[in-house]
């Protein structure tokens, strides 16, 4: 199991990258909200799909101690909406690869949550590798069709770098609360345990959201009806993915998991450029190499 982490990971960087474009491909119809409850709404089914299965198989009896379980996993579930949210008005305002370099930029936030909050350790490997791995990440943002790092100065003028820096503060905090919630489980295994904490959360976040939205704009609720297909898409990928981060989290520090899972960045390259045929600079390579340098050195920590 000291190994189990990385391929979990590994996939569900990829799924979660599936579910950005199908969430992105929803702006113009849904906005923002309506986009960001998809992932949520049409998530829990299959969340509570996945809870299921694994309880039946392992026959496990999970004991939720549910003040903290309730606080840790609430604070994420909120701070997730907010990360979804602030990263679609990224994609939204320019690219989609560029939307996801944004919201990676949790990497080093990531890393002094959990030591804060979780006392997760701070190894000199662990902290150059979250450096590489961020550097990796500004590098490939310059990626945008305006050219070299004048994306970035762009993004501090029109406020892109802000949303992009508030999305991955949530998107840190988030991942911080699910650890903690899925650590205060006991007898479960950490599949058991982080798919508990994923129902729980899928169940608040489509409750808030998709009350909020009946409350103020009861239309966008029925376009992510009318949109069921791209949806259902968008759903079942989003659950994967929060599976698959869930879990790893339970197994190993946030740190880790999220500096790995910025692989991710290649995956949105790769959609960015095949499916919404947005261009890629130069600098790519080289901020792929650094990102591949702080990975590899996750890696042989183990």
């Amino acid at each position: 199991m000291v190994w189990a982490w990385i391929p979990i990971t590994i996939f569900a960087a990829c799924a979660q990258t599936l579910r950005n474009a199908a969430q992105r491909s929803l702006l113009d119809r849904l906005g923002t909200l309506g986009a960001t409850l998809v992932r949520f709404l049409y998530g829990l089914p299959f969340a509570i799909l996945w809870l299921l299965v694994l309880l039946s198989l392992t026959r496990e009896q999970p004991d939720i101690h549910w003040p903290a379980f309730a606080a840790w996993v609430g604070i994420g579930a909120v701070c997730q909406i907010a990360g979804t949210a602030s990263m679609l008005r990224v994609m939204a305002r320019r690219t989609f690869a560029v939307g996801i370099v944004y919201s990676n930029s949790e990497l080093l936030q990531v890393a002094l949550f959990g030591a804060v909050f979780l006392g997760d350790a701070l190894t000199a490997a662990l902290v150059l590798a979250v450096i590489l791995a961020t550097a990796g990440v500004v590098l490939v943002s310059a990626q945008r069709q305006l050219g070299g790092f004048e994306a970035l100065r762009a993004g501090l003028r029109d406020g892109t770098a802000m949303l992009g820096l508030m999305s991955g503060t949530a998107y840190g905090i988030a991942a911080v609360g699910f650890r903690g919630g899925a650590l205060s489980i006991d007898g479960a295994s950490a599949p058991v345990a982080a798919a508990c904490a994923l129902v729980t959360a899928q169940a608040l976040q489509t409750a808030l959201l998709g009350g909020w939205l009946l409350y103020r704009n009861r239309p966008v609720v029925w376009g992510t009806v009318a949109a069921w297909r791209v949806s259902l898409v968008a759903g079942f990928m989003g659950a994967a993915a929060s599976a698959g981060w869930f879990t790893a989290m339970t197994l190993e520090s946030v740190a880790r998991v999220r500096t790995l899972g910025a692989i991710e960045i290649v995956f949105a390259l790769v959609l960015s450029r095949q499916l919404f045929r947005e261009r890629v600079s130069g600098l790519t390579l080289a901020g792929i190499a650094l990102l591949a340098a702080g990975i590899l050195l996750i890696a042989a920590e183990q």
